[in-house]
């Protein structure tokens, strides 16, 4: 089934992404962030995008929203449906109705995504006064719930405070706030625990999950952290160099992981109830991700594989699929 049929237009899918392609020119060449990926996420569900830093991942995220900078960015190819519209073909006008309203992203580091010039009230309040037409007490009044949502006592005191008034984890309740003013239809969250510690990520976690409950929203998640993956989402999508390496249900992929990427990033996960033995450490996959410029022929897991064939050297792998809801891009599948 493809997007834009009528059987696509009638399933239970809020976004479906195809093929798409972002790459950015450099003076040392062309950076294929993200390189024909592909993946659906149904009304409600929750995927996990993950994968090390320079994979793609955010690159995706952003130009879902069309927010990728032309220079030196730019969306190649692709259809990326949402309500039987394809986003990347919309004009100025038209994607912004759609951003912060029904498809709303909190960005990696809050501390630069809010601006320090004016009250955390006021950046609650615009997208409420620019796409549902609240008045300023209306627009008020929400912001003030919605920091009651978000677990930030005394909501009357801080919709009047900056943001470099409040502390890391407030922020991040902040931008949660901002994202689900307009009761959106998805979430993206880009790594929405970076920076951290651990209490705060448990409690923000914790938070994002009630509220997407709450608000019936789909949820694009994004992160290296694995276990995150594992109490959140009900799919994940594997990505490197640009592409998706594996898709599946969350279960399958802790039971079942086929990919040696996706195998090495799930044995390097700390076990309690299998402690790593004195002098020992936790497994690692070797070498890091190769630079996005210029890859090498073949699959670009190659120097990294435990299990590399001659033929890894000479051909891409396809993604292919393994079960009903499991694919993977792996000549040891594919042959």
């Amino acid at each position: 089934m493809e997007p834009g049929d009528a059987l696509f237009k009638m399933n239970d899918y809020c976004i479906s992404i195809k093929n798409l392609h972002t790459y950015f020119r450099t003076q040392r060449g062309i950076v294929k962030a993200v390189d024909g990926v592909d993946f659906s996420i149904r009304r409600g569900e929750t995927l996990g995008l993950v994968g090390e830093s320079g994979c793609g991942k955010s690159a995706t995220a952003l130009s879902i929203l069309r927010l990728i900078q032309n220079p030196p960015g730019e969306i190649l190819k692709g259809e990326i449906f949402f309500e039987d519209l394809d986003l990347l073909k919309l004009g100025d006008k038209q994607i912004r109705r759609i951003r912060g309203n029904k498809i709303s992203m909190i960005f990696q580091e809050p501390m630069t995504s809010l601006n320090p010039l004016y009250t955390i009230g006021n950046q609650i309040a615009e997208s409420l006064r620019l796409h549902k037409g609240f008045t300023k007490s209306e627009a008020v009044d929400r912001a003030k719930d919605l920091l009651g949502k978000v677990k930030i006592e005394n909501p009357e005191r801080r919709i009047k405070e900056y943001p470099h008034q409040l502390s890391g984890g407030m922020r991040q309740r902040v931008m949660i706030a901002i994202a689900l003013a307009c009761n959106p239809k998805i979430l993206i969250a880009d790594e929405p625990t970076t920076a951290l510690d651990v209490t705060i990520q448990a409690q923000v976690l914790s938070l994002m999950t009630k509220l997407i409950e709450d608000f019936g929203t789909s949820l694009l998640l994004i992160t290296h952290d694995l276990g995150v993956i594992a109490e959140m989402a009900q799919s994940v999508a594997v990505m490197y160099t640009g592409k998706i390496v594996e898709k599946a249900g969350v279960v399958e992929i802790f039971k079942n992981p086929k990919h040696p990427y996706t195998r090495g990033l799930i044995k390097s996960i700390p076990q309690i109830d299998e402690p790593i033995p004195e002098g020992r450490m936790l497994p690692a996959i070797r070498g890091v991700v190769p630079s996005l410029i210029g890859l090498p022929e073949g699959c670009t897991f190659q120097d990294r594989c435990s299990l590399v064939m001659d033929l890894c050297y000479k051909k891409e792998p396809s993604l292919y699929r393994v079960s009903d809801n499991h694919e993977v891009r792996c000549w040891l599948y594919g042959r």
